[in-house]
C-alpha cells in the first residue's frame, strides 16, 4: 500500500513520535535545538510545524507563557489535540497554513521554533515573512533543516572506504546547486510505504529567505550524534565526522543592528577595565612578566529507528 502526504503517515508518525520523539529526534537534533531555544519560562512561543505536537507541550510544561502550534496536516494537528486532552500541559494547536497564521497578531511573539521542517515547506520564502510579521521587535527565530550541504536527497550519500587497518568517511553531493523537490519515502511496514515531499535550497537562498524577510543569523550549530545513536543506527558513528543537520538562530535586522552598535563600545570598555586590572594585579605581585549507501535523514530514519 502506498500513502502520501503528511495527513496519510500522521498516525505512524505519532507513534514513532511519542511524546520524547524518536531516536532521530531526541538523540541528534533535539539536544543541540533545544540548547539554542534556551530558557523558554515567561516566554509567548510559537511552534512551527509542530506534527504531533511533543517539543509544544514540552515547552508549556517548562513555564512559557503561551505555546501555539501550528501545522497544515489535519490528521496532526488532532493527534496532538487528542494527546493534550489526555495530559494536559496548556498549549494550543491550530491547524493552518505556515504562509497564513491566522489568528496570530503582528509582534506578539517572542520566539518562532521549528524543528525540522521548513525543509518540507513548498513556499518556505513566505514561512519566513510571515514568521518575522509575528515576531516581536526582539523576538528570535530557531529552526533545524537537513543540512542544505550535506543532505541533499537521493543526490547525497555515504562512502567508506578502508585501506590496510585505516577507514576512511566520506560524505558524497551532487548537484549542490540544483535546487528542486523529490519524494521521501517512509517504510511503514513490510508492505506499506508512505512518500512525502522535501525541497532541497542551497544554504546561500536560505540565508536570502531570512534576509529578505528582514531577518539575520546569529548562531548556525551542527547537530552530533549522542552515544545512543552511535550505537543504534548505521549512520551514528558517520554522524561524529560528518553533520547531516542544522540549527539556525535569527532575529530581526533592527536587533542585530542595535547589537553590533552597542558591541564593540562594551568590548572597548571591557579592556580598558581587565587592562588596569592585570597591571594593578602584576604590580601587587611584582611579576614582569568502499562501502556506499543513501543516509538521507529528513526527520529521521525512514526505516526503523
Amino acid at each position: 500500500m502506498i500513502r502520501r502526504g503528511w495527513d496519510a503517515i500522521a498516525r505512524w508518525r505519532d507513534a514513532r513520535m511519542g511524546e520524547e520523539g524518536d531516536l532521530w529526534h531526541r538523540a541528534l537534533v533535539d539536544p543541540t535545538f533545544l540548547r539554542v531555544v534556551g530558557p523558554v519560562r515567561g516566554r509567548r512561543i510559537l511552534d512551527l510545524g509542530c506534527g504531533n505536537g511533543y517539543l509544544t507541550r514540552r515547552w508549556a510544561r517548562a513555564g512559557a507563557r503561551s505555546v501555539v502550534g501550528v501545522d497544515a496536516s489535519r490528521a496532526s494537528i488532532a493527534l496532538a489535540r487528542g494527546r493534550e486532552k489526555a495530559r494536559p500541559s496548556g498549549a494550543r494547536f491550530l491547524r493552518c497554513d505556515s504562509t497564513r497564521l491566522t489568528g496570530i497578531p503582528d509582534g506578539s511573539v517572542d520566539l518562532v521554533a521549528s524543528n525540522m521542517a521548513l525543509m518540507d515547506l513548498e513556499d518556505a520564502a513566505g514561512s519566513i515573512r510571515e514568521v518575522a510579521r509575528v515576531l516581536s521587535p526582539t523576538g528570535r527565530f530557531v529552526f533545524s533543516i537537513c543540512h542544505p550541504c550535506f543532505d541533499l536527497d537521493d543526490r547525497s550519500m555515504w562512502v567508506v572506504e578502508r585501506q590496510l587497518y585505516r577507514e576512511q568517511v566520506w560524505r558524497k553531493v551532487s548537484n549542490y546547486r540544483e535546487e528542486r523537490s523529490v519524494e521521501v519515502p517512509w517504510k511503514i511496514s513490510e508492505s506499506d510505504w508512505g512518500y512525502t515531499l522535501t525541497y532541497h535550497r542551497t544554504l546561500a537562498t536560505w540565508v536570502r529567505y531570512l534576509r529578505a524577510a528582514g531577518l539575520v543569523v546569529v548562531r548556525m550549530e551542527e547537530p552530533a550524534p549522542l552515544p545512543e545513536v552511535v550505537r543504534k543506527s548505521p549512520q551514528g558513528r558517520f554522524l561524529l565526522e560528518i553533520p547531516l543537520h542544522l540549527v539556525v538562530e535569527a532575529v530581526p535586522l533592527r536587533l542585530a543592528g542595535a547589537a553590533r552598535a552597542t558591541g564593540p563600545q562594551l568590548r572597548a570598555r571591557g579592556s580598558r577595565t581587565s587592562g588596569r586590572t592585570s597591571r594593578a594585579a602584576a604590580r601587587r605581585s611584582g611579576s614582569r612578566g568502499r562501502m556506499r549507501g543513501t543516509g538521507s535523514a529528513r526527520r529521521g530514519p525512514t526505516t526503523g529507528s
